[in-house]
């Protein structure tokens, strides 16, 4: 555990892209099996523990310590693992009865029943903490995974504490980010792919290949990558194929590029999803390459046989798209019930076709698979898939004036798509091109902030912000982006200093400061006080000065709806 400790630690003070790198290089090629597996599953987000709950974690930690002490500490450091890591008494620290003397006769009734078998054994050794030079006795990343594994809810506090007593305060942060699932340290699933590319001399877009066609801890990828056996056979599983990303375009770029060479599409408002059927099985995954399939068993129902699809996942009535509010009533779910599904009806309007039958399509321009693509789809009836339709267009003038009206149809902007573009993993330059419609912006007010994550746990950089409703603030959204790290210094002291209330790691502040938001969209919710939910809000400016008073109402704000 220790050597996974220092990796995360590393990871987490390492800014540069390429330090990282050769950061996760140096441990995969240094770490053996099974263990280095299992901290790829880590970074990926591949290894999770249902049975493992921060609430947990707290209540193990104010067994240990005073909880009022704890809860100030926590309410400073803003981060469950760090201060729990931070605070935890050293064994040394953690008296023991007088008369126990485990070399002598049983252990205290009392340390058994505190769960510290282990603590007192350590004493009775000569208090020894079990931190040798060559982590002799401590808790290795695969033990504890196994251990967890299959463990109950009611065990999860008796493995935590002899393994947090046994590690150093590394140790002990880089387990319990490890256990609730917190890790954010600043690596993606893709960044650690492609540490394995860079480290094995394998294209990053052969592990996307196979990678879901395998399984924590990995052992029949890393002997491929090592060269020890061939790759691993996925030719008859459903597995994800990367897919293909488009470059932003701003309306300037237009000039560098001849529209005789492209197609154009709409960029429809919903989630970027995958259908794959293969070997009898079906999958609906995400762009990222998650099985979503349990949260749309409507979709995954009706995928045809043996192809691969690229499409966007919709709410969809009568032949209309609905709001993407509606959508998200179905996202995140394990299952809907019988009532979702009648109120939020979903299908996947179709982009692109990547595999029919036994054909990979993807090295075909992008005129030949959408032929492809027409061709299969029209050869039959296809249930809860719609085929998304080109745009035509003369030149760019005419797209522009297409794209003018995106927004009051719903639709997020256009895709321009190169006719003799191959479908390539990744997101290549040149060939594909999204082309947004403009952000709307409202004045708001700051209301409440929260301390972030990782690197920021120390920054209240989480605000929700308002606007006014009948001479009063209503909460209408919540941002964590849109400024740069010196605005992120000035914003942390302003809420220091107008700070009226206090909820754990939240404060409100006095109204005073307005921020000019920037988002996609703003939509009906009745989840929300305010009656609306705005989609991909972020800090646009910080107007230090506008009176807060001039800030924006919330009839304004219901009035950019869709």
């Amino acid at each position: 555990m220790n050597r996974f400790a220092e990796l995360l630690d590393a990871l987490l003070f390492t800014p540069s892209r390429n330090g990282k790198l050769r950061l996760l290089q140096e441990y995969f090629a240094t770490t053996p099996d099974p263990e280095r597996g299992w901290a790829l599953a880590a970074l990926t987000g591949e290894l999770s523990f249902a049975e493992a709950k921060p609430g947990q974690v707290r209540a193990l930690a104010m067994q240990r310590v005073d909880p009022e002490l704890f809860a100030w500490s926590l309410d400073f450091v803003g981060d469950l693992a760090e201060t729990v890591a931070l605070i935890w008494p050293e064994p040394a620290q953690i008296p023991l009865p007088p008369a126990a003397d485990a070399a002598a006769g049983p252990l205290s009734p009392a340390l058994r029943e505190r769960g510290d078998e282990p603590l007192a054994r350590i004493a009775a050794e000569g208090g020894s903490d079990q931190r040798s030079e060559t982590g002799e006795g401590l808790p290795t990343l695969t033990h504890i995974v196994e251990t967890l594994r299959g463990a109950n809810r009611a065990e999860v506090g008796a493995h935590l504490a002899p393994w947090l007593d046994a590690l150093d305060a590394t140790g002990r942060w880089a387990l319990l980010k490890l256990v609730t699932g917190a890790l954010r340290i600043g690596v993606s699933a893709r960044l650690a792919k492609t540490a394995l590319a860079e480290w094995s001399g394998t294209q990053i877009a052969q592990i996307e290949e196979v990678w879901h066609g395998i399984a924590p801890p990995y052992e029949t990828l890393f002997n491929w990558l090592e060269g020890h056996t061939a790759a691993p056979r996925v030719a008859d599983l459903p597995v994800f194929t990367p897919l293909m990303l488009a470059q932003p375009l701003e309306e300037g770029d237009l000039a560098a590029l001849d529209p005789r060479d492209f197609r154009a599409e709409w960029k429809w408002d919903g989630i970027r999803v995958q259908l794959v059927a293969r070997g009898g099985e079906r999958r609906l995954y995400s762009r990222s390459g998650d099985d979503i399939g349990g949260a749309f068993p409507d979709i995954v129902a009706d995928i045809p046989a043996d192809v691969t699809l690229d499409g966007e996942l919709l709410v969809i009535r009568d032949g209309e798209v609905a709001p993407f509010n509606d959508l998200q009533q179905r996202l995140n779910r394990k299952a809907p019930d019988a009532k979702a599904l009648r109120q939020y009806p979903t299908a996947v309007r179709v982009y692109d076709i990547l595999r029919a039958g036994a054909d990979d399509l993807r090295d075909l321009p992008f005129v030949e698979r959408r032929r492809r693509l027409e061709d299969w789809y029209g050869g039959t009836s296809r249930p809860a898939l719609d085929l998304s339709p080109l745009v035509p267009f003369a030149d760019w003038d005419e797209l522009k004036t297409i794209r003018a009206g995106a927004r009051d149809r719903g639709i997020e902007g256009l895709m321009l798509k190169r006719a003799d573009s191959l479908y390539v993993a990744g997101r290549p330059k040149g060939p594909w091109f999204k082309w947004k419609r403009g952000a709307l912006t409202i004045d708001t007010v700051l209301m409440y902030a929260q301390r972030g994550n990782g690197k920021r746990s120390s920054f209240y950089s989480d605000y929700t912000f308002g606007a006014w409703a009948d001479g009063a603030l209503v909460p209408v959204g919540k941002a964590y982006s849109g400024f740069t790290d010196e605005e992120l210094r000035r914003l942390d002291k302003w809420v220091r200093d107008n700070t009226v209330n206090r909820y754990g790691p939240v404060r409100e502040v006095v109204p005073g400061l307005v921020l000019e938001i920037a988002f996609d969209s703003v939509h009906k919710s009745t989840r929300h006080r305010s009656g609306v939910a705005m989609r991909f809000p972020r800090v646009h400016r910080i107007r230090w000065d506008k009176p807060f008073q001039e800030a924006d109402t919330l009839t304004t704000l219901q009035g950019l709806m869709t």
